[in-house]
């Protein structure tokens, strides 16, 4: 992860004050892209001389050529050629001006919130599986989207706002210098409306946080619903997962409509406030008019300028309005940010050694949410060995696969593959030399190749000979394009049988030499499982770990771990545990199993040949 980038905002906790955690915000956002804010500010500058410029023009224009006109004396066409090319000449510095500032600021806006996917997502990819775990798949997509946008909103019109300050202070410089008693009107306008609008501001942050909160809410129940449409069909639990979106839903909007009334109770203020300002400039303006303290172009160059400064103040207060959004959608991504990461990247790699492989475990010791999963677990695989590791559900199998790859790093003791620490190898090394099959095969909405290939930099030949040992290759060259065919999302075109042995294919596409299949292989035809497994063996150079339920499986290791209670309880062959009592009563339990189901499958034979 990239280290190189400015500290994001603290936690709400260590600030209490919006506006100023927001202005903050803005400022680390600056820092990260410095370049396009510089350029968009220019071309706010720009726009703010040229639009003073245009009313200071319009003044001289009125005085000059306007009223003169309507004398006797006239003005001569070259005077009004001149006024009209003042006029359209600032005007259309002006234009470039905001042509400039509106682009860059999208640059700007783009980049920072590529910048904060970046952050999220490599934070994503640190985080250890025990987060993931406790994490809905919705409420990570809503910090990728929903609060990124939320928290980068604020930053697109910063230029403009910075183009309005300083049209601000070239205004009222121009006003003084025309007139300080029609200045004394705007000194009492615009920090009326700065102090309106913190209020907004202040008043608008709960609101908001808790619509953001929803959002994460809303998009959690749609994915889960839309991902399990199989199982929510199945069971007919449509309307409850409608009723369960509607009340979330409801909520969001309960929030938003709350957020409505704010802003619609303070932009009224808002509105009006530049508009009175106009009236009364206007009022006192004809006044002095008659009495000859000023001319018509000097009246004409205020209420332009005030005129101009409107709808930009008006804008100002937007900003202000999403400060709260931007600083509650910042928060939530900072909770993510701020998520200890528990896989460090070594500081000093150390390379694996060439060569076969062999795993070590001592005293291991992992836990989550206070439940100790295995508990100083130590074991010792000899390279090219097929070891299978047994035990009742839940007694941290999948954990210790997962922890031989580095998925996640235990509480104490360590894990050493060719007598080098997991935690010291460099993960993509490490990834080259050990791969982990689930049983959940996960597969892409790509080509069949493509899939098991993935990263790999595979030939065509070496895809194909990874698909015959995970025997693959045959159903494979019956789909309507071979291994060119376009699978649908996840693999769902395929079996669960058929998705498995793809997973498997891309795995050994690697030549991995550390080779953990956990379940794998489970919705496999036993028969055909016993020749994958066979082939593992007689194909390639591996230490081959199989977290196994079948005895079919088992049978075919060289050795068993029998896992129980966080511990090794024995280790040993089939034929020497089956004096153990604990993996006998384990073993007899998967022989009834796989008889009821062999038989469950006859039935169904024999039902579907009558």
């Amino acid at each position: 992860m990239r280290t190189d980038e400015p500290e994001l905002e603290a936690p709400e906790h260590v600030a209490r004050d919006v506006f100023g955690r927001g202005i903050r915000l803005i400022l680390s956002y600056v820092r990260m892209h410095p370049k396009p804010f510089a350029i968009a500010v220019a071309g706010a500058l720009l726009f703010a001389v040229g639009s003073v410029a245009v009313t200071i023009a319009l003044g001289r224009v009125t005085d000059r050529v306007l009223r003169p006109a309507f004398t006797a004396e006239g003005v001569s066409t070259s005077t009004i050629w001149l006024g009209v090319a003042a006029v359209v000449g600032l005007a259309c510095i002006r234009a470039l001006g905001i042509g400039i500032r509106r682009y860059f600021s999208g640059v700007m806006g783009s980049s920072v919130a590529a910048s904060l996917r970046d952050r999220v997502s490599d934070r994503y990819r640190d985080l250890s599986l025990s987060y993931h775990r406790g994490q809905p798949t919705g409420e990570l997509l809503a910090h990728m989207e929903a609060d990124v946008e939320a928290s980068i909103e604020v930053i697109y019109p910063v230029p403009f706002s910075v183009g309005v300050i300083l049209l601000v202070v070239f205004a009222l410089i121009s006003l003084v210098v025309t007139d300080p008693f029609l200045t004394l009107v705007g000194l009492v306008v615009i920090p009326t409306l700065g102090l309106m609008n913190r209020a907004f501001a202040r008043r608008m942050q709960a609101p908001v946080r808790r619509a953001q909160e929803r959002i994460g809410e809303v998009s959690a129940i749609a994915h889960e619903s839309i991902d399990g449409a199989l199982v929510v069909k199945t069971l007919g639990r449509e309307h409850a997962e409608v009723n369960r979106l509607r009340a979330k839903a409801q909520e969001l909007r309960d929030q938003r409509v709350l957020a409505g009334y704010v802003r619609a109770t303070f932009e009224e203020g808002l509105e009006a406030l530049p508009n009175l300002a106009v009236i009364v400039l206007l009022a006192i303006g004809s006044w002095r008019l008659s009495t000859g303290d000023v001319t018509l172009g000097t009246l004409v160059q205020v209420v332009t300028l005030f005129g101009l400064l409107s709808w930009p103040m008006r804008f100002v207060g937007w900003i202000l309005a999403e400060i709260p959004r931007a600083v509650v959608g910042h928060g939530r991504i900072t909770e993510v940010l701020e998520q200890p990461v528990t896989v460090d990247l070594p500081a000093d790699p150390i390379p694996l050694p060439d060569g076969p492989l062999d795993v070590r475990a001592e005293a291991l010791t992992y836990g989550f949410d206070g439940f100790r999963v295995l508990d100083e677990v130590a074991f010792h695989i000899e390279a090219n060995e097929s070891v299978a590791i047994v035990g009742a559900t839940g007694v941290g199998k999948s954990t210790l696969a997962q922890l031989i790859v580095r998925l996640d790093d235990p509480d104490s003791g360590e894990i050493l593959l060719g007598g080098v620490n997991v935690r010291h190898v460099e993960p993509s090394s490490l990834r080259r030399a050990a791969s982990i099959v689930f049983q959940e095969s996960f597969l892409f909405a790509n080509t069949v190749a493509e899939n098991i290939g993935l990263d790999s930099d595979a030939t065509r030949k070496d895809i194909e000979r990874a698909a015959t040992i995970a025997r693959a290759d045959r159903f494979i060259r019956d789909l309507p394009n071979g291994f060119d065919t376009v699978l649908g999302e996840r693999g769902h075109t395929l079996s669960g049988g058929e998705r498995q042995r793809v997973a498997l294919a891309r795995a050994l596409v690697r030549n991995p030499r550390v080779l953990i299949l956990d379940d794998a292989t489970s919705a496999v035809d036993p028969t055909i499982e016993a020749q994958i497994l066979a082939g593992l063996r007689t194909n390639l150079q591996t230490t081959l770990i199989v977290v196994a339920y079948r005895l079919s499986t088992i049978r075919l290791a060289d050795r068993v771990l029998y896992l129980g209670d966080g511990r090794i309880r024995a280790t040993g062959s089939h034929d020497e545990l089956m004096a153990e009592p604990g993996y006998a009563a384990m073993i007899r339990a998967y022989e009834r199993r796989e008889r009821r189901a062999a038989t469950e499958q006859g039935a169904d034979r024999e039902a579907a040949r009558r």
